[in-house]
């Protein structure tokens, strides 16, 4: 069974310009210029088995970044219609070769929580009735629960909330 053709890319002169100084900067990270140079290839009509040789990546990357570069054409079409200037066009094509936000672990802790925590720690143990002339992580953590602030407090936490300052 053969495998399907590849969605050809056709790129305008603004848009190649622009992928090649996101290729040719120095700056730039890696990837950023990896999949830059994937979508040159592509557009001059390499397969994606072909592009995924020659930058030693899985051809479902390629695939991917192929995929979503066609995905955003349309765009990044409109934005050179409606605004001419480059940065505009700059901006879309790195918002198309960036990452896509990640979901992630929501936070355990409010910035509410936070900012109360760090008080705490601005305070003198001595108005707390602690035994003690600084503060440690693990006082911190103990008084935050005990005032209500959080439920459960880790001295680790602690220690990140105030190196964060």
């Amino acid at each position: 069974m053969p495998t399907p053709k590849a969605t050809p890319i056709e790129l305008s002169q603004q848009q190649h310009h622009c992928l090649l100084q996101i290729v040719r900067q120095t700056i730039n990270p890696y990837r950023l210029v990896r999949r830059a140079s994937i979508i040159l290839s592509a557009a001059s009509g390499k397969s994606n088995t072909q592009i995924s040789r020659q930058w030693q990546l899985d051809r479902n990357q390629v695939r991917y970044w192929r995929q979503r570069w066609v995905d955003n054409q349309e765009r990044l079409a409109l934005c050179e219609q409606v605004d001419d200037s480059k940065p505009a066009l700059n901006q879309q094509v790195l918002a198309t070769l960036t990452d896509a936000p990640r979901q992630g672990v929501p936070p355990t802790f409010t910035p509410e929580q936070v900012v109360q925590i760090v008080a705490i720690a601005c305070e003198s143990p001595q108005n707390s009735a602690r035994p003690v002339s600084q503060w440690t992580p693990e006082e911190i953590a103990d008084e935050a629960i005990k005032r209500g602030i959080v439920p459960h407090l880790s001295a680790s936490s602690v220690r990140r909330f105030l190196g964060r300052g």
